[in-house]
């Protein structure tokens, strides 16, 4: 050999120090329950210095607090004069998506946005009623009870609620906020525009003055009632008041829209329209000649509900079952709209505290005659344009509420419901975004997908419907995934060491003698065979096409695991039969870049005896130097 000619140094892949069951146990729980490190600020401190910051943990409120000053303050109490301005015809006509009176969406603004103050880790979200959650707890709660005016309907309501916050705050406790992750952002975005369009459409009913609509939430139904009614059901005095202020809502939402700093112009729009269409209404008395109003909200502040519970009974069932579901969907919009906000202003979000205090503000609302709340995103959207700086602006609006209830709920009376629906269409259909659709498609076809059946799903069928589409379609996405793993055939980027994907890199050449694999995924039981065969497949290709060539027939297949996080027995098994069987085509198996927790399975199952110590490398370059010149 040539001076110089010295083959490259080859390093032996490195056994990971040996754990015990108890060891290993613990760091995979940590990992899944307690990645954040939380107790981590409890260590080395007094008593009295744990209690203080076991306290800021639960309540967020007596951490941030200490720095409130009044510059602050004045930047939370405009935000929060002009979320209580969108909040309180939002409330209004939210709870009629829900089938309740209007005083029980007030009842909601004012109590569960001041125990989110003190327990919520965002400074942005703005606490209230929501129209995806109300609809769903609607469509839910008249499928067990039709008579949505009986006592029963109510008290299923406040149940569902109730039960809703003990699956929030379960879920917090026990640190299960990754669930929500399981629900891809694909199906999410089908979901909301789904009910969206829903919402909107039966919207129509107030919208038209028809007197006599389905219930259905389907699209066919809808259209159907819709357009039987078409020459006795409309009333055009409805007609006229709900379009007029339909389009100065919708031209308010596009000067804001083009005008950042106009933001207030689009928030205070609702409140504007509702005191001038009941102004209009009270002195033209238009209700007289078919136009239906709100006529009645009740004054005074929450009574308490909870005797109205059911504990037992045949509402106990439905109650659970809808809540937990109103619940996930609850969260999910809300992390969603949290986490959005959060990346913005570059501050972190606990999805762990934030569950509790979602979770401990529905329970407390379901005891003071409160029905499920969450994140709004139009009004998150206007407090962040507002200029809020804590979640004290959620005080400030629930205040206002709160004055509005004891103050001038009677004078809403006259508020036509026409308004009401044009609130809510210009509200939803912000959650309808083509160009999120379009980027969904040139990037991932399955989750254009997802999105797609979400969104058929919730306006052909029902919402309930749609969002189990939407989990079916993120489980079967991740089983697809995990069932189904990449492989890549690697070869040498010319003038490097450097092995990648041949698709990727056309120019890259592959080695006389020898085929090179990489798998991308961890092997586990549902995966291992379709691997082994992928493998075994890709090699009678390759050498067939490699039959009479230069390139010589394939003696040695090298396996490259760098992304292989993780090896079960089914994968150890699979890898046995793959040596077995590569045994028979007179190939070597060889391993590059094992990791730690793999190498340790290698060992403990005694495969690294089967394929052989010296054919397990580093790196390809490194199995290349040593194999390549005997191909």
């Amino acid at each position: 050999m040539a001076m110089g000619d010295t083959l490259p140094l080859i390093h032996k892949v490195g056994l990971p120090p040996k754990q015990t069951i108890f060891q290993e146990f613990n760091h995979n729980m940590k990992e899944i329950f307690f990645s954040d490190n939380p107790l981590s600020k409890f260590k080395n401190q007094s008593g009295s210095r744990k209690f203080v910051l076991g306290l800021q943990a639960v309540f967020p409120i007596f951490y941030w607090g200490r720095s409130y000053n009044l510059k602050t303050f004045r930047d939370d109490l405009i935000a929060g004069l002009t979320i209580a301005s969108l909040c309180i015809p939002q409330d209004i006509a939210y709870a009629s998506l829900a089938n309740l009176d209007p005083h029980y969406g007030l009842y909601t603004s004012f109590v569960t946005p001041l125990v989110y103050a003190f327990m919520g880790s965002s400074r942005d979200i703005a606490i209230g009623p929501v129209s995806v959650v109300s609809l769903l707890l609607g469509t839910m709660l008249t499928d067990e009870i039709s008579d949505y005016k009986s006592h029963e309907y109510l008290r299923l309501a406040f149940t569902a609620t109730f039960f809703a916050g003990i699956t929030q705050l379960a879920l917090g406790v026990l640190r299960l906020g990754f669930l929500i992750d399981f629900v891809s952002h694909a199906a999410i975005m089908g979901f909301m525009s789904g009910a969206a369009i829903t919402i909107a459409l039966q919207q129509l009913k107030g919208l038209l003055g028809i007197q006599n609509f389905t219930k259905k939430t389907d699209i066919v139904s809808v259209m159907r009632s819709v357009w039987s009614t078409t020459h006795h059901g409309w009333n055009w005095h409805t007609i006229v008041i709900g379009v007029a202020f339909l389009v100065f809502l919708l031209i308010t939402k596009y000067i804001s829209k083009k005008n950042k700093k106009l933001f207030w112009m689009a928030a205070i729009a609702p409140m504007i329209s509702v005191i001038l269409s009941t102004f209009f209404v009270y002195i033209t008395r238009a209700d007289k000649k078919g136009v239906s109003i709100v006529r009645h909200i009740k004054k005074g502040v929450n009574p308490s509900s909870g005797s109205e519970i059911f504990f037992s009974g045949k509402y106990l069932g439905p109650g659970v079952r809808i809540g937990v579901i109103a619940a996930m969907v609850a969260l999910t919009e809300a992390a969603a709209i949290g986490r959005t906000f959060a990346v913005i202003k570059d501050y972190s979000l606990d999805g762990n505290k934030e569950m509790l205090a979602m979770g401990t503000m529905n329970i407390i609302g379901s005891l003071t005659s409160c029905y499920l709340a969450t994140g709004s995103f139009s009004r998150t959207a206007v407090n962040f344009m507002a200029g809020c700086k804590t979640a004290v602006s959620n005080i400030v609006m629930s205040i206002v509420v709160l004055l509005t209830l004891i103050l001038i709920t009677p004078l809403f009376k006259y508020t036509p419901n026409a308004v009401l629906s044009s609130i809510i269409i210009v509200v939803v259909l912000g959650f309808v975004n083509i160009d999120v659709v379009v980027l969904l498609w040139k990037i991932d076809k399955f989750d254009f997908l997802a999105c797609m059946g979400a969104f058929f799903g919730v306006i052909f069928k029902s919402v309930e419907i749609g969002l189990l589409i939407a989990v079916i379609i993120s489980f079967a996405k991740i089983l697809l995934q995990v069932t189904r793993p990449r492989t890549a055939v690697l070869g040498k980027v010319p003038g490097t060491s450097v092995y990648r994907n041949i698709q990727q890199y056309p120019k890259a050449t592959q080695i006389p003698g020898m085929f090179i694999i990489r798998v991308d995924s961890a092997i586990y039981f549902s995966n291992s065979n379709y691997i082994k065969d992928r493998i075994l497949r890709c090699l009678a290709n390759e050498d067939a096409q490699r039959t009479g060539s230069e390139s010589h027939r394939i003696l040695y297949l090298i396996v490259e695991m760098s992304p292989v996080a993780d090896i079960d027995t089914s994968g150890i098994h699979a890898f046995q039969e793959l040596y077995k069987s590569l045994q028979k085509r007179e190939v070597q198996l060889v391993l590059a870049n094992p990791g730690p927790i793999v190498m340790e399975k290698l060992y403990a199952s005694k495969l690294i005896d089967l394929i052989g110590e010296h054919k397990i490398f580093l790196s390809v370059s490194d199995a290349v130097a040593t194999f390549g010149t005997k191909g």
